[in-house]
């Protein structure tokens, strides 16, 4: 029956969220936030397959709540039943929680242990159960958000995302820690979807404006107004500034002789490898994308770790790349040589706009407006049918003869690839990117002793958006089109996925990340039909068996390992 499921359905979600706690996060509480998030991804990978092994790829309907399946009249409206039933459990769930949290022992434990965790375990408290109870009841709650869903939407493999989007919005605008902002921005943003949907097709100054569009991005524009009014969220309260710098971290070093060489001889290799292979090898396709997804990479390393600037919006100026180059090629007949040139100044100009908000920002507040402006930007490429193609994208845009024969481009996307990563390496080198690090450790003290901390940030924001634009660029001759997924979330998430495989603290990380997740992503995706959960199986072992990276953990090694040789040559 309904209501039994009703309630069962989310004491199972909460029991897995426990277990899920116990087994995985908790082994990585102390691991750096990004790599907990790396691990929540891959978690959601390997559950997303499992739901399509357990009930298949078809939409699974749900039935209608026992005796609520009439409408209601209200105000000359008739309203569904089940509606109604649904606006009465938002406030009384809200109710529950606050009373939960504030007049019960548990809740002032959980208060205690946001405020200082050291001094609650002082007190004898288990702060690992404690963890997990907030961790269960966050998971059964979710539970029933989605069971209360199904008579009004089926279930589908679509609703993660969806849903985790959504969810972000609604905690950022609200106030992080604010049950009753959470509650308000949730209200006020679905009430905004219904107004535009009630607008409908406006005409604004000789304009049609059809406002019902907006429904796919109203949230992200009311999180970006509101980031940049109030970067602590409607009901929530500033957070103070943090004077400590934090665990000390090795400075950056120049690669020394040995590894600058095999840097050069692996260059070397790549360039010479199609002469070793047949024509148009499937090896010189893949080594392609392998060197637009470095670039791309590093260009996000480079604001992400030495930066300290934690972006979920970076695909927006990898997509503004792609389609200033595709666009450039489609309507004005220009040549690649050309769109190459300016589709990465288009996306430098949106990264200059877009940045000169986002450093003016820090922590969650920062990494969220990043991604509402990626998604505005996603939503302006896939509405605007006329000039961007809408949904279909731009498609036909491919490179000149001379380049498409044999591995002609190729060669052009690795000379290009290569230039890229070594400038934003000269940069991190260069006194433009010390004080991007000093700006990273201590804004205040960089801020005193004379360093324009966000004009140092902003210049670094475009350099990033640059040369993400340069890989996007190359990505659509590479592709023959271009379509909103560019500018998508998933593609964000592709490369803080690469950087944290790879390794936030190595100048490396980016690139061999780039390398092993394209590399893994093709095979695996060729190889099975649950193809996510063994690349998030492989993304988990990885994050709990090299925290600090791939390039990190070998280059731990090697320390290691000349450490002991040193200590036998001493040895008599």
């Amino acid at each position: 029956g309904f209501w039994p499921a009703l309630l069962l359905a989310p004491l199972a979600v909460g029991l897995l969220g426990a277990a899920v706690e116990v087994l995985l996060l908790r082994r990585i509480y102390r691991a750096p936030e990004l790599l907990q998030l790396l691990a929540t991804f891959a978690l959601v990978l390997v559950i997303k397959d499992a739901a399509l092994w357990l009930w298949g790829p078809e939409e699974l309907f749900g039935p209608r709540a026992p005796g609520l399946e009439g409408a209601v009249d209200l105000l000359g409206r008739r309203f569904p039943a089940y509606d109604l039933f649904l606006i009465a459990v938002g406030p009384l769930v809200l109710v529950l929680l606050t009373l939960l949290l504030t007049r019960t022992r548990w809740g002032t434990l959980v208060r205690a242990a946001t405020q200082d965790r050291e001094m609650v375990g002082a007190l004898g408290v288990n702060q690992a159960w404690l963890f997990t109870s907030v961790f269960a009841l966050g998971a059964l709650l979710a539970g029933l958000g989605g069971a209360l869903q199904l008579p009004r939407e089926p279930a589908s493999l679509e609703l993660d995302m969806l849903t985790i989007g959504a969810a972000f919005v609604v905690v950022v605008v609200g106030g992080m820690g604010s049950l009753p902002g959470a509650f308000v921005a949730a209200l006020v943003i679905a009430e905004l979807k219904a107004v535009c949907i009630w607008l409908g097709v406006v005409e604004v100054a000789g304009v049609e404006v059809a406002f019902p569009r907006l429904t796919l991005v109203v949230e992200f524009l009311v999180m970006a107004a509101v980031l940049i009014w109030r970067p602590w969220g409607l009901m929530g309260r500033p957070q103070a500034v943090a004077r400590g710098v934090g665990a000390p971290e090795a400075p950056l070093r120049r690669a020394g002789q040995g590894a600058s060489a095999a840097w050069c001889a692996l260059v070397l290799a790549l360039a010479l490898l199609p002469l070793a292979v047949e024509p148009g090898s499937y090896a010189t396709v893949l080594l392609t994308d392998i060197a637009i997804a470095a670039l791309f990479a590093a260009s996000l390393h480079c604001i992400l770790g030495p930066g300290g600037l934690h972006s979920f919006g970076h695909a927006a100026y990898f997509g503004m790349g792609a389609y200033g180059a595709a666009l450039l090629v489609r309507w004005l007949d220009w040549p690649m040589g050309t769109a190459l040139l300016l589709g990465p100044l288009v996306a430098a100009a949106g990264a200059l706009v877009y940045g000169w908000f986002c450093v003016r920002l820090s922590g969650v507040s920062l990494t969220m407006l990043t991604l509402a402006f990626a998604q505005i930007t996603w939503a302006i490429a896939y509405q605007w049918d006329g000039f961007t193609g809408g949904s279909n994208g731009i498609t036909g845009v491919w490179p000149p003869q001379w380049a498409a024969q044999g591995a002609g481009f190729y060669w052009l996307v690795l000379a290009l690839a290569v230039a890229g990563i070594y400038l934003l390496r000269r940069m991190l080198f260069a006194p433009l990117g010390w004080a991007l690090r000093a700006a990273r450790d201590s804004a205040l003290r960089a801020d005193a002793i004379g360093i324009d901390v966000r004009g140092v940030q902003w210049a670094a924001f475009v350099v990033a958006g640059l040369l993400a634009g340069l890989a996007g660029a190359l990505y659509v001759f590479s592709k023959g089109s271009v379509a909103p997924d560019a500018l998508g979330v998933s593609r964000s998430v592709d490369g803080l996925v690469m950087v944290l495989l790879g390794g936030m603290q190595q100048l490396a990380g980016p690139v061999v990340g780039a390398g092993v997740f394209t590399w893994l992503h093709d095979t695996v995706a060729r190889s099975t039909d649950y193809w996510r959960a063994l690349l998030g199986g492989i993304m988990l072992l990885l994050v709990l068996l090299f925290p600090q990276g791939i390039s990190g953990f070998a280059q731990m090694w090697q320390a290691r390992v000349a450490i002991k040789n040193k200590a036998q040559e001493g040895a008599p």
